[in-house]
């Protein structure tokens, strides 16, 4: 039989689902602010899993993911517990900000947070302290900034056994390996016991329909694997590229301001040399060119046309010759669609 999953306030007994919004701050009238939160118990024993999104307000894509499996998913067969958070940065959610308006502070550098600090530790502390600390492992669902997009991967620290299992088991074609900025909540939670990935897809201030079914595959794959749930199988991806320290990979910059025009979308396979964008002045003349300085996948590519010189256009990371040939012959396989 399960435990209660208990927080500061409340408890959630076995078979039992509940819905809370959780105090973590207060505005300048002293009125609560609350996040949602969602609870699934399940009636047996087994792993408690936490997913999070909008650590950064204006970063949509993981809401829906973290919605859907909270309130369509059957849970009837669940073994153990899932702690659902859609909306971690309340206030920049609201205001469609990524960062909390109270003195622009990141939420994702305040983690695992303090009581005594600022606005933005306290709250991290509240949620770290009652839904993150409390669990076995973890999933953080984010995009990239505005005017940039993601194709689905994991940023995992890949020497934690725990995070790689839970990394692998999340099925994306490419999992960068690193620890992640102090005060990130996946790089707080796992120094914590609690492994946990940041999952990053799309881009801020839109819900992208086939990136939140790719997520919410990945999901259930780490469920089945953990032994969450049992109605499936652990997938796997078709090809996979860990990208570590040793390994090339970049923010191309412009070096010229004006106009880009890309010439491939987000999850493209470059050659090395081959041009990735022009960027033109507005006589629509050619003022600069970014090629590829190696032979890799574009993870991240701009949204916005608009560059000043320094601005990051497109994520690459390097592929070697042997995943390089599994990305094209599994592509021509499956017709598989960028992501």
């Amino acid at each position: 039989m399960a435990d209660s999953f208990t927080y500061d306030g409340g408890s959630v007994a076995p078979g039992e689902t509940q819905n809370l919004r959780y105090s973590v701050s207060e505005t300048y009238l002293g009125d609560p602010v609350r996040i949602p939160v969602t609870v699934v118990n399940g009636e047996r024993d087994g792993p408690t899993v936490v997913l999070s999104a909008a650590a950064h307000g204006d970063e949509l894509n993981g809401i829906e993911v973290v919605r859907e499996v909270a309130h369509e998913w059957d849970h009837a067969d669940l073994v153990g517990t899932l702690v659902c958070l859609p909306v971690l940065n309340v206030q920049g959610f609201i205001a469609q900000q990524r960062y909390l308006p109270i003195h622009d502070r990141d939420l994702n550098r305040s983690f695992p947070g303090s009581p005594d600090s600022t606005s933005a530790k306290r709250i991290a502390h509240r949620i770290f302290q009652n839904f993150i600390a409390p669990c076995d492992l973890g999933i953080d669902f984010h995009t990239s900034t505005r005017g940039r997009t993601n194709a689905v991967h994991v940023r995992a620290d890949m020497d934690d056994e725990g995070v790689s299992r839970v990394a692998n088991a999340f099925a994306s074609h490419v999992i960068i390996d690193s620890t992640g900025p102090s005060g990130a909540l996946r790089r707080e939670a796992t120094a914590a016991g609690v492994p946990t990935v940041t999952v990053e897809m799309g881009e801020a201030h839109r819900f992208q329909r086939s990136l939140i079914d790719r997520a919410l595959a990945g999901t259930l794959s780490v469920l089945n694997e953990f032994g969450a749930r049992t109605d499936g199988v652990v997938s796997w991806p078709g090809w996979r590229t860990v990208i570590g320290d040793d390994d090339e990979k970049t923010w191309l910059r412009a070096d010229v301001g004006g106009l880009v025009e890309m010439h491939h979308e987000r999850s493209a396979l470059v050659e090395a040399g081959e041009r990735v964008c022009t960027i033109t002045n507005p006589f629509k003349r050619e003022s600069g060119a970014i090629r590829a300085p190696f032979t890799g996948l574009l993870v991240g590519v701009l949204e916005n046309p608009l560059v000043y010189p320094g601005n990051p256009v497109c994520h690459l990371v390097e592929l070697d010759e042997a995943t390089r040939h599994a990305v094209e012959m599994h592509r021509s396989s499956r017709s598989e669609p960028q992501g």
